[in-house]
């Protein structure tokens, strides 16, 4: 029997049912690059049986976001949509033999990802399955989701929110809303006989050392908590680096300016590696040929089985941040 971390690995290292699915009826996506992870889950459910015949996942993220994500594809297949329904964030996490409790949020979206798949089958309207306020204006956290979490796993208390959510992990913005939140779910589970009241949390229960740790100021849509800027608490900003020497640049077609362009380039490159670095892997930019970037994968990522989500990830990035299409190749 595999132990917990043996579990967990193995469905990083060897992911199951990855890649795409033509034939799938069902699709539900969840996350953002700017998030940090995104996932999406592709179902061929079977209209006579409503039963879930094959499941397909593509995902960009950490380890724990690929392996939530191949464990939710095994525990569906074979399932009727009424009993995938019935699984929860916490029965992922639990299937993998647990996760990190920094790294919760990744069962979390796995498990939204399938809700919005079998919501957009049974034909429920778009706003009946989606988040219309962004709670967490940093990390584009809906409301409804993080009601859902602090409900579905019984949280009390803010610190297990953003371990589930990420909402508030990057400043201090959404805190009072979190804890009015947090406050109200749990009252109401209490009142349900869910939760002893003992355990409910009350606001102001959160001791100011915690939240004089956190950034002040306004927030930065899309941020990523372990990206460098002002935004991010000293104890987590990388050590700075000497800058790498700049790579041989041909001039993209269209006359762009080369030095701007390779600016941009580098500087989408340094906002994704931390998210590499976190599970021992990195790239960095090898060269430029027209609308070509010559990409060199590390540590963990080099010759990884996920390779090529790595890749769309670090391209799609680079076209959020460019504003035209470019090709991201691997060199060795």
């Amino acid at each position: 029997m595999l132990h917990v971390s043996d579990r967990l690995n193995d469905h990083f290292s060897n992911p199951r049912n990855f890649g795409s699915l033509p034939d799938a009826n069902a699709v539900g996506s969840f996350g953002t690059i700017g998030w940090g992870d995104a996932v999406k889950l592709m179902l061929q459910v079977d209209p006579r049986t409503d039963r879930i015949e094959q499941a397909r996942f593509q995902a960009f993220g950490c380890s724990s976001a690929i392996a939530s994500s191949s464990a939710v594809t095994e525990m569906v297949i074979g399932k009727s949509l009424d009993e995938a329904s019935g699984i929860a964030a916490a029965d992922i996490a639990e299937f993998l033999g647990g996760l990190p409790p920094e790294r919760m949020y990744c069962s979390v979206i796995a498990y939204e990802a399938l809700r919005k798949a079998i919501a957009g089958l049974r034909g429920k309207a778009e706003h009946e399955s989606a988040d219309p306020d962004a709670l967490c204006d940093c990390f584009s956290v809906g409301q409804m989701m993080i009601e859902r979490t602090i409900r579905f796993n019984r949280l009390t208390n803010p610190e297990q929110v953003t371990s589930y959510t990420k909402a508030g992990a990057s400043c201090s913005s959404c805190f009072k809303k979190i804890e009015a939140l947090l406050a109200r779910v749990n009252a109401d589970l209490v009142e349900d006989g869910l939760l002893p009241a003992a355990q409910a949390y009350q606001v102001g229960s959160m001791p100011q050392r915690v939240l004089e740790m956190k950034p002040r100021g306004d927030t930065t849509p899309a941020a990523n908590i372990f990206s460098a800027g002002n935004g991010v608490p000293a104890h987590l900003r990388a050590a700075p680096k000497p800058a790498p020497p700049r790579p041989a640049v041909t001039a993209p077609a269209g006359g762009a300016d080369t030095v701007t362009l390779t600016e941009l380039i580098e500087q989408a490159i340094e906002e994704l590696r931390p998210h590499l670095q976190r599970d021992g892997g990195d790239c960095e930019l090898v060269k430029i040929e027209g609308n070509t970037i010559h990409i060199r994968l590390s540590g963990n990522c080099d010759g990884c089985q996920l390779a090529s989500v790595t890749l769309s990830g670090v391209q799609a990035k680079l076209i959020e941040k460019i504003g035209r299409p470019m090709r991201v190749v691997p060199v060795p």
